[in-house]
């Protein structure tokens, strides 16, 4: 099933504000004001309403330069189609005042072709994207599933029940309202030395206050070192949600730290331990989730039976991740799902974020990251391996236009999926959060949840 949401004016890729002197074809300035200030966009659109072609039909493109939604006229740009983050030849020309349709020429094998254009109004630039899809439900993954995978990671799931939750609880009530306490916790995980040195999961629980029994959520994060401060507002309807960080380090202190750990000790933490599926950087974080679920499980009001994971980028992928790991995972909502299908590279195809084997973009030199060692530890954690052995319900959203986690991928990984599953596609989307697209998520997890 899918199903589009509805279009939010202002996403669209290069909004900004420009200052234009006279020298653009729009209306005049007016007497009472000495200059134009003019907000201007690029508009690329498909000429299919639904952005969706047959394989070997021709995609035509319509390039609009606007200030203040009149047409520019003769505005020069240059623009670009390619499959879905593939190389391309640059063209450069003027836009007439009613636009340019451009021939996109077609695809013959399943994917998405993109139309990226940009322009330089009074110094400064602005860009605009489309991107049509070819059938995109019969895009194939091209990443292999071990022999032993399902045993690896019950072999490490046995692992880590082996290590005590040991659960910390700091009340926090400065953020606690009257209907939700607020607590920093934490609790052990697997890690190296682990034995040695605990290894913990930080985050942020919000518990209802009032007596009685709750569905509980966990929310996993997106790529990146930051604090984390809870879903209040989902448990004040009568939720227990459970926000982790992943980095084995308190989630409730100054930015700072997290600004000077994100460009230091963990740049690029996702290569951490690449060539060695034991202690790549993911193996601790798919198994904390798990044991954050252990402790959300033994939570005196848990109601024994809802229990929903949801994240976005890297939480769309570890949402995905968990649920096929954790059978006491009800349903899921995975939003832009990252590391999917991040073998299609080696094929001249889009993989998904963090695209560890994505050729040289000048040379075309294969990644550094290309390795034997590395192509190998990467099938024993694509989230599309995940997808294949998802058994619940789940809600997916991405957009086309998304270059991070690019359509080509997350679809790969959904066309996988056989438990029932719900698609939103967000035609311009790009890897944002436009509120509609949190509305839509939330609407799914309400009503999974049985909530007012």
């Amino acid at each position: 099933m899918r199903f589009r949401l509805p279009l939010l004016a202002g996403i669209f890729v290069g909004f900004a504000v420009a200052i234009a002197f006279g020298d653009l074809a729009i209306s005049p300035v007016p007497p009472q004001a000495a200059f134009r200030v003019a907000t201007i966009q690029v508009r690329v659109v498909p000429d299919h309403r639904d952005w969706t072609y047959q394989l070997g039909e021709v995609a035509h493109f319509k390039i609009f330069v606007t200030a203040d939604s009149e047409s520019i006229d003769h505005a020069v740009v240059s623009y670009m189609i390619a499959p879905d983050l593939m190389p391309g030849t640059a063209k450069t020309v003027a836009v007439p005042l009613d636009g340019l349709v451009v021939d996109g020429g077609t695809m013959t094998d399943p994917g998405f072709l993109r139309c990226a254009v940009t322009t330089e109004v009074a110094g400064r630039t602005y860009h605009g994207v489309a991107t049509a899809a070819y059938a995109p439900e019969k895009i194939v993954a091209t990443q292999v599933v071990p022999a032993d995978f399902d045993a690896y990671w019950q072999a490490q799931k046995d692992e880590l029940a082996k290590v005590p939750v040991e659960p910390l609880l700091t009340l926090l009530p400065e953020a606690c309202t009257d209907k939700v306490n607020v607590y920093h916790v934490s609790f052990r995980n697997v890690g190296p030395n682990w034995t040695a040195v605990p290894s913990r999961i930080f985050g942020i629980l919000c518990e209802p206050k009032a007596p009685g029994k709750y569905p509980a959520v966990l929310r996993v994060p997106g790529a990146g070192v930051r604090p984390y401060f809870g879903d209040k507002d989902l448990a004040a309807r009568g939720v227990i949600t459970l926000e982790i960080g992943v980095h084995g380090i308190p989630v409730n202190l100054a930015q700072s730290v997290y600004d000077q750990l994100g460009s230091g000790a963990l740049n690029g933490y996702w290569a951490f331990d690449f060539d060695n599926k034991d202690t790549f950087y993911y193996h601790r974080i798919y198994l904390g989730c798990v044991r954050a679920n252990d402790f959300l499980t033994s939570r005196e009001m848990w109601n024994g039976k809802d229990l929903v994971v949801m994240g976005a980028s890297q939480g769309g992928q570890l949402a995905i991740v968990t649920a096929a790991l954790d059978p006491r995972v009800t349903g899921l909502s995975a939003t832009h799902p990252a590391f999917c299908d991040v073998s299609a590279e080696l094929h001249g195809r889009a993989g998904g974020w963090p695209h560890p084997f994505k050729p040289d973009p000048v040379s075309g030199q294969p990644a550094h990251h290309a390795t034997p060692a590395k192509i190998e530890t990467a099938t024993y954690y694509d989230t599309v391996n995940f997808a294949r052995r998802l058994k619940v319900p789940g809600f997916y959203i991405w957009g086309y236009n998304d270059t991070t986690c690019p359509p080509t991928s997350t679809f790969a990984a959904f066309n996988t999926i056989t438990a029932p599953k719900i698609l939103a596609v967000e035609f311009e989307q790009t890897h944002s959060y436009p509120p509609e697209q949190g509305a839509a998520i939330d609407g799914w997890v309400s009503k999974f949840l049985g909530l007012k």
